[in-house]
């Protein structure tokens, strides 16, 4: 995906939790007090609150009452909008989760340019500001804590990694029918490797606390995804680089 908290909210426009600014007009006020009345306001503050204590306790630990307290919103509110946690929590999934991962991928993957370059580009637009590895993929982080004790988070999971996966395949099939890709690749187990691998140095950097070990994924990545191009594409990207990162080729 794969945003930390901080980047992932700067994708979906982190205003909604920012309170009246010092130096705010009375007039920029009164608009701001109607807004935080406004249902489906209130319902958005709730939604990244929510999103933000996820990602820092895991769903389980979650506090409602820390949520509450970020937004000032009382518990008759939040459950006007969400009948119970776990609604809450499949509400995080499918309209915050889903487009991180639209933004931060599908959206650039159904653009135009040359596949392999638009993923090397999605890869290292990541994030590897210390916060972000701290608190790891949020995506990959529910997935682990969530898919084995609730089928319906499963599900609703299963879904944007599916899509996900989908996205990288059906660029790498664009490739190949362009003659940019090689055509020995299964776009399909291509995706799902891509997606292992990103997800596993997520993880590496997440356990060593340490943005280095991100940084280093990064690189190998892209050094892999440059060898997916078709034959006379890497020829050329090799003659302008005058070399070329030694990563095992997946096998077709």
């Amino acid at each position: 995906m794969c945003n930390g908290a901080s980047q992932a909210l700067q994708l979906l426009g982190d205003s909604v939790l920012t309170y009246i600014p010092v130096g705010m007009s009375h007039k920029h006020a009164y608009r701001r007090k109607r807004g935080l009345r406004d249902p489906q306001y209130t319902r958005e503050r709730l939604l990244q609150a929510a999103f933000r204590e996820v990602y820092r306790s895991g769903f389980q630990s979650a506090g409602i009452d820390t949520i509450l307290a970020a937004t000032g919103v009382t518990k008759g509110a939040l459950y006007y909008h969400f009948d119970s946690k776990e609604a809450l929590g499949y509400a995080i999934v499918e309209e915050i989760i889903a487009k991180v991962v639209d933004d931060s991928w599908l959206r650039h993957l159904r653009g135009n340019g040359q596949p392999i370059d638009i993923l090397i580009g999605i890869v290292r637009r990541t994030s590897v500001r210390p916060e972000d590895v701290k608190g790891g993929c949020p995506l990959l982080n529910l997935t682990l804590e969530m898919s084995p004790l609730d089928e319906r988070f499963r599900k609703r999971l299963e879904r944007i990694i599916h899509a996900w996966q989908e996205g990288v395949a059906t660029i790498l099939r664009k490739g190949q029918a362009q003659g940019t890709v090689r055509r020995d690749l299964n776009p399909d187990e291509t995706a799902s490797f891509l997606l292992a691998m990103y997800e596993g140095y997520v993880s590496l950097a997440k356990n060593a606390q340490d943005p280095k070990v991100w940084s280093i994924g990064i690189k190998n990545i892209v050094g892999w995804l440059r060898s997916l191009r078709a034959p006379e594409q890497l020829h050329r990207a090799k003659g302008r680089r005058g070399s070329r990162s030694r990563i095992p080729r997946l096998p077709a």
